[in-house]
């Protein structure tokens, strides 16, 4: 189970913490032989999320997400 907190912030439990796993889906990969994961993280809302690690090391993950802010970025 991942958990992230950032009371600091306003956030006191994110309740699926979709950027943690880009970084475990990399270890699983190491660890299991395996590129394609499915997760569940079991906080009070909760959420199922799908990780997929390409060859080059790019991870792609996926899932119901609920948008909180819009924006444009200009470089």
């Amino acid at each position: 189970m991942c958990r992230v907190f950032a009371s600091a912030a306003g956030i006191p439990e994110d309740p699926v913490t979709g950027s943690m796993y880009t970084v475990l889906g990399p270890y699983w990969k190491t660890k299991t032989g395996q590129s394609s994961f499915k997760a569940r993280q079991c906080s009070k809302r909760g959420g199922d999320i799908t990780v997929e690690v390409g060859d080059t090391g790019r991870v792609v993950i996926g899932g119901k997400a609920v948008g909180i802010m819009e924006g444009i970025l200009f470089y």
